[in-house]
């Protein structure tokens, strides 16, 4: 489940128009969601507030198996339509699989006049939290210089602890994002190591027409949205990203880098018609997204399959293998949604059609290391619950097979 900043820092890029799908480190977000979800350790509680359209504030506390908390405070340049937790889209509160829909080309928002006078501002968001009782304290600054580029700061400060091993665990992280659409490319520094780094993906095919552009240049018939090959019986049709990252770090003298590569479906997901879902005749080929990793310093090599093979059950399998060390691991999972009779949400269905409502969803993992996790996420009243189980099945798991078990709830309201 997303915790409540994130899905205020996920509105705010909606509304000013910035597209967090198209950066290289979220090349794998379709498989990391049902793969790598995280399982709530312990007992934790959330309530959230929305005095106003700009300003937002989060309360947090874990009851198990120690007592800690937070207060945090959000506030924005611009107005974000934020639900409560009995109101929210439930698929906007969960990290799923998707098919993302094609990468365009950030638009900057219109003119601004007062009297006459043009009073154009720059959007921004802030976020700080503190913890208690470490004093620990976290804060994010993000901010549009302009239609294309994006700058974001954030910042942990936490004092000295005698249980710490660490003398210093505060540090100061630097990214600076340019999307044009067809490329996007995110520059990061972070002050704890020296780390610089510089992270690249491009897309494949043609860059599609958006603003003025459009109306301009209107979609000819028979014209390819994305420029791909013709498809094979039996083949999927889609559309090509691959990205790298090269990063050094002047504090260790030490240098990486890293490839990637993804595969997606065409055509591009859409909203459905006004009168209900997609058809399964509208979807001649399940949404699939197919990654692979590699990065030759350290030789590790990682390929992800995923797609989704029906109206509410999607698939995904990964194996990770070293070059070096012949070490290997699979991992397989699955995403199951559950639903009410009689009510659409407005989700959009490519293999079958339905009418009912989402209320929860549950996840599975496996691995041949032996690590199984299940995961429900669901609404209950007014308040979004999440509970799951880490279990390890192998010879050092036996005498404690349950490595990890907790439950999360969150309430916000507005």
């Amino acid at each position: 489940m997303h915790p409540f900043a994130s899905y205020v820092l996920r509105k705010y890029y909606k509304a000013t128009g910035w597209n967090e799908d198209n950066l290289f480190t979220n090349l794998t977000r379709s498989s990391d969601a049902i793969l790598d979800f995280t399982v709530p350790k312990g007992l934790h509680l959330s309530i959230s507030k929305s005095p106003n359209a700009l300003f937002k504030t989060t309360y947090s506390m874990n009851a198990m198996p120690s007592l800690n908390g937070s207060v945090g405070y959000i506030f924005t340049s611009c107005d974000l339509d934020v639900q409560s937790s009995a109101e929210v889209r439930f698929k906007d509160m969960i990290e799923r699989f998707r098919v993302y829909d094609q990468p365009r080309r950030p638009e900057g928002k219109g003119d601004e006049w007062l009297a006459g006078e043009r009073v154009n501002t720059r959007d921004y968001l802030m976020y700080g939290r503190l913890y208690i009782p470490t004093g620990r304290l976290d804060a994010l600054y993000s901010t549009r210089l302009t239609p294309n580029l994006q700058a974001i700061a954030a910042a942990i400060s936490e004092p000295p602890s005698p249980l710490s091993t660490r003398s210093n665990v505060s540090n100061l992280m630097l990214s600076l994002q340019h999307d044009v659409g067809k490329w996007c490319t995110e520059y990061t520094y972070s002050a704890e190591d020296s780390m610089w780094g510089i992270k690249a993906l491009h897309n494949f095919g043609r860059a599609p027409v958006t603003g003025a552009e459009a109306l301009q240049t209107p979609t000819q018939p028979g014209v390819k949205r994305v420029d791909e090959e013709d498809a094979v019986d039996g083949g999927l049709r889609g559309r090509l990203s691959a990205g790298a990252e090269v990063y050094f770090s002047a504090k260790e003298k030490s240098a990486g880098v890293s490839t990637g590569i993804r595969f997606s479906t065409t055509p591009d997901a859409k909203p459905p018609p006004a009168g209900g879902p997609t058809l399964a005749a509208n979807a001649p080929q399940p949404p699939t997204t197919i990654t692979a990793l590699f990065n030759p310093m350290l030789g590790h090599i990682s390929g992800a399959y995923s797609a989704r093979v029906s109206g509410d059950l999607a698939l995904s399998s990964r194996f990770d293998f070293n070059v070096y060390s012949y070490e290997s691991e699979w991992t397989m999972g699955a995403e199951y949604w559950l639903r009410r009779q009689n009510d659409w949400d407005g989700d959009v269905l490519t293999l079958e059609a339905s009418k009912r409502q989402v209320h929860g969803v549950v996840k599975a993992r496996a691995s041949t290391s032996n690590d199984v996790a299940v995961l429900w996420e669901g609404r209950m009243r007014n308040m979004l619950i999440s509970l799951g189980v880490v279990a390890d099945f192998s010879s050092h798991g036996r005498v404690k097979p349950i490595r990890a078990m907790g439950m999360e709830l969150a309430y916000f309201s507005s």
